[in-house]
């Protein structure tokens, strides 16, 4: 889901040149699974674009081509899987027939830590090891398609809900979901199992948007 990419001291992290023809395209993506291996397999300190040319059977020129340097390779390794997970909630949610509000969450919550189990190894490091760059547009584009798919969700569930600013909520259900998956994920305590964190995830944001707030306690 959404990231938490930050602003730290000017490093170019952008991509030299988009790739456009099938070819490029190709060679972008090579480029980019062996850095995921090399990162999950070295770290942020281990990897350098010499080993990621080695592992992926090309020159060190070839990455230079369309990265000016690993900062740029990891925060487009990044963008990737944000729009992957954003392509799961997508999916699960236009082809999901839950019968009710709880079914709805239980299937898009157990859809984003399935995504997120993908490889583990490399979402920890993307997410703790990865420095603080600028947040692109692209990726601010994929979170907001992000917000507006789980936004969409509660209109059609709107009846059920007991929230009444559903863009608040939307954006509640979105922190929730990613904050928790997270953790669930990327620091599993070791006395609970990850089936039980799920439902209880489940739980959290059903609770929220169900939740009618006594009017009479905001009163002073």
């Amino acid at each position: 889901m959404g990231t938490h990419i930050k602003m730290r001291a000017k490093v170019k992290a952008k991509p030299r040149k988009k790739p456009l023809q099938q070819r490029s395209q190709l060679m972008v993506e090579t480029i980019l699974e062996a850095t995921a291996r090399v990162l999950s397999r070295r770290g942020y300190e281990g990897t350098n674009t010499n080993v990621i040319a080695e592992t992926a059977g090309i020159s060190v020129g070839s990455i230079y081509q369309y990265f000016p340097n690993k900062d740029a390779l990891i925060a487009a390794l990044h963008e990737r899987m944000s729009q992957r997970i954003f392509a799961v909630i997508r999916d699960t949610i236009e082809n999901a027939s839950a019968n009710n509000l709880r079914e709805a969450v239980a299937v898009l919550v157990h859809a984003v830590i399935e995504a997120h189990l993908i490889d583990p190894a490399l979402h920890r490091i993307l997410e703790i090891e990865f420095p603080f760059f600028e947040r692109s547009k692209k990726q601010g584009s994929v979170d907001m398609d992000i917000f507006e798919e789980i936004h969409g969700l509660l209109l059609r569930r709107r009846a059920e809900l007991k929230v009444s600013d559903l863009r608040l909520a939307a954006y509640m259900v979105v922190r929730m979901t990613e904050s928790l998956v997270h953790a669930a994920v990327l620091e599993p305590p070791a006395d609970l199992e990850l089936a039980v964190i799920e439902e209880g995830i489940v739980s959290a944001i059903v609770g929220y948007l169900t939740y009618e707030a006594d009017p009479a306690k905001g009163r002073g």
